[in-house]
């Protein structure tokens, strides 16, 4: 059974109301029964509505797949040109500028008893082209009958108000809750929903207008990067694909994890990469795995805009992205995050069997976007404090949930980075380097990272400086060995799950961990930080700023929403030191330090991730390094009360700072009598037998 035959019945039984939704929105896409400004709204949502109706009407005829690629183009235009970048301070400029996806146009057009609210639910009705594409007849309804029931409000003849448009969006969420949260844990652990693994493993891949058939914002990224991968050899195919997939085999391997208990994987991917995907999917086969890809999220239930994930295409428009992150404040209280939690718990229950045998993600990553500094705009939704403290909740609850059936102590995962084409005129290059980058001697830097280690096993703590602009001052608190001959405080990280190789890390005693870290540039989670600065008192932040904007208060905001996730402080849960050099010099070579990600850019200093530890959710697992010696400090004084009071040891997210080489001073291991060893000094390495990782820094 495929994803056609799972939606059949559900299709079928909504045709009738699609029939009749669809004829109410053609009545307000031509002549809409509401009075200015509303009637522009109206009449551009429902056009737009009717838009996707079309394409559901091609999917159901098959011509989807039989479009020239100046028809695939042209929709593609017509179904984005609403939210591409445009100078907003132009109203006649196009595009966003002019969008009611725009929450700060929608307010000054509409008001701000309606504005922000319509635009939410435009920017909602969006979700239909996914919805087309993949033929949903029943969720395009259910959304279209929204648009409807609101339209109709502002057809009567008494008018509305703004509570009464809340209360609609409210419960519209509330009331499909069930279907939505359902339906999310179904695509990410079921085979069966095959809708990208279709296109992936049939579809003509020499012929790019299968990139069209996804209903992704398609650029000449996307255009370019699967034209690059098709003039490379199978051969060299094959292996990006093998590197991918054995990292993913060897994470099982060396976290004494059994494999043979599980039938799927899910793959994470950007379009374009489709003939490294579908050699991965052939590679999962051999291993006795059946591959799951879903969607990047399209709906606020699905957090839209905090990341891509899933099956991607690079953003249309990050600003419209960032703008819409927290959209889901419309309908968030407590009675939603408690229904929602409920829903997940039967949805888990459901899907019991999928669940138990899901090992993991496979991720592949791109990497190459200018840095991105988004406006913060104060007509975009926002949390309020409860709101905020609910986040927080729900992520801790639901993370709970998961784990319950999909046991983090019987998964693990993978992740490789390649760059998009959009990363400038020397990409092939930069593509040619980053695949030597991910086929590092293993062996190699095994042996010289073990040398680091024998140094920071002896540490009580290590002290970190920063040098010239960089004001890091930090003292990291080392787990003390009891059995040394036996036992280790630092995991030996080479290329398995996490590629490329080049890293040894630990997750650091909190009490004693305290000081300033800071760096002068960072790009986390697609976003730009400048002068970012995190103060620990024992292993917590306790202070925090950035240098992004003028006004301090939107600087402690930007960092608590998208570093710290909404908490009030975060733990120290990694403290690590990179020592890909080979990366850096990539980097510093090309002038694309900003634009790598955290999977390599962590591997280029030492770093620090706030939140839960390497090992959240797997820390009674043993776990040994090359030389046979266990791995100890897999938790830390918070997550050692998760018997007692999960809600309190983990926080649900790992966000990774990196110090770079060249702003760094100094790593010092301090060992029990005072004793100092440095491990780096003026940004080199000075243990004997790492001198090979000085030759990119001097190059």
């Amino acid at each position: 059974m495929g994803y056609q035959e799972i939606y059949k019945e559900d299709n079928e039984y909504a045709a009738e109301r699609f029939g009749l939704v669809k004829e109410r929105i053609s009545q307000a896409a031509g002549q809409p029964e509401t009075k200015e400004p509303f009637a522009d709204y109206f009449k551009k949502t429902a056009q737009f509505i009717l838009l996707t109706a079309k394409v559901l009407k091609m999917y159901q005829d098959g011509a989807l797949e039989h479009r020239s690629m100046d028809e695939c183009v042209k929709l593609n235009r017509q179904l984005y040109e609403d939210i591409l970048p445009s100078n907003e301070t132009e109203t006649d400029a196009g595009g966003y500028a002019c969008s009611y996806a725009n929450p700060a146009y929608a307010v000054h057009r509409l008001g701000e008893e309606f504005g922000g609210a319509l635009c939410f639910l435009y920017t909602e009705c969006r979700a239909l082209i996914a919805y087309a594409f993949e033929g949903r007849t029943a969720d395009m309804t259910i959304l279209m009958e929204l648009f409807v029931e609101i339209y109709t409000c502002f057809c009567d003849k008494d008018g509305t108000n703004g509570e009464e448009i809340r209360k609609i969006l409210y419960w519209h969420f509330h009331d499909y809750s069930e279907i939505m949260v359902t339906q999310t844990v179904r695509e990410g652990i079921d085979p069966q929903l095959d809708f990208f693994t279709g296109i992936v493993m049939h579809a003509d891949l020499n012929d790019l207008t299968y990139l069209y058939r996804y209903g992704e914002y398609i650029s000449e990224n996307e255009i370019r990067t699967a034209q690059y991968l098709l003039s490379l050899p199978e051969d060299q195919i094959q292996a990006m694909a093998d590197t991918f997939t054995e990292g993913y085999r060897i994470g099982f391997e060396v976290t004494n994890k059994d494999l043979s208990k599980k039938k799927t994987a899910s793959i994470h991917y950007a379009v374009g990469f489709e003939r490294v995907i579908r050699k991965s999917i052939e590679n999962f086969a051999k291993m006795g795995l059946s591959t799951v890809v879903f969607r990047d999220a399209v709906s606020s239930m699905g957090s839209r805009g905090r990341g891509k994930r899933g099956c991607f295409s690079l953003a249309a428009n990050r600003q419209f992205d960032y703008d819409h992150r927290n959209d889901n404040a419309f309908y968030l209280d407590k009675a939603f995050v408690e229904r929602r939690l409920e829903v997940l718990r039967d949805a888990y229950e459901t899907y019991k069997d999928l669940a138990a045998v899901y090992a993991g993600p496979a991720v592949l990553e791109v990497f190459g976007e200018e840095p991105f500094a988004p406006v913060q705009k104060k007509e975009a939704a926002g949390y309020d404090e409860k709101q905020q403290q609910l986040t927080v909740y729900y992520a801790n609850q639901s993370g709970q949930i998961t784990n319950q059936y999909i046991k983090g102590e019987e998964r693990s995962f993978t992740i490789i980075a390649y760059p998009a084409a959009v990363i400038g005129p020397d990409y092939e290059k930069i593509f040619a380097q980053t695949v030597k980058l991910n086929t590092l001697d293993y062996m190699l830097y095994r042996n010289m990272q073990q040398r680091l280690i024998d140094v920071l096993d002896q540490a009580q703590r290590v002290h970190i400086t920063g040098k010239g602009a960089n004001r890091t001052d930090l003292y990291v608190s080392i787990w003390q060995l009891e059995q040394p001959d036996r036992q280790t405080a630092f995991e030996n990280c080479v290329a398995d799950v996490n590629i490329p190789v080049g890293e040894v890390f630990t997750s650091p005693v909190l009490k004693g961990t305290s000081g300033v870290l800071h760096v002068t540039g960072v790009y986390l989670n697609e976003l730009y930080y400048k002068d970012l600065e995190l103060v620990f008192t024992d292993g917590m932040v306790t202070d925090y700023t950035c240098a992004n904007f003028a006004d301090e208060a939107q600087n402690r905001r930007y960092v608590r929403e998208n570093v710290l996730m909404q908490h009030d402080t975060l733990p120290m849960g990694e403290f690590a030191i990179g020592t890909n050099t080979t990366a850096y010099r990539m980097a510093r070579d090309f002038r694309i330090a900003d634009k790598l990600p955290i999977l390599i850019a962590e591997k280029t200093g030492p770093h620090f991730a706030v939140g839960d530890t390497c090992y959240s959710h797997a820390e009674d697992t043993e776990v040994y390094n090359p030389d046979g010696k266990e791995i100890m400090p897999k938790d830390n004084e918070l997550t050692r009360i998760r018997t007692q009071d999960a809600s309190k040891a983990y926080f649900n997210c790992h966000t990774d700072i990196t110090i770079p080489y060249d702003e760094l001073d100094a790593i010092t291991a301090i060992l029990p009598d005072g004793q100092e060893n440095d491990v780096i000094r003026d940004g080199k390495f000075v243990v004997p037998g790492t001198e090979e990782l000085n030759k990119p820094l001097e190059s």
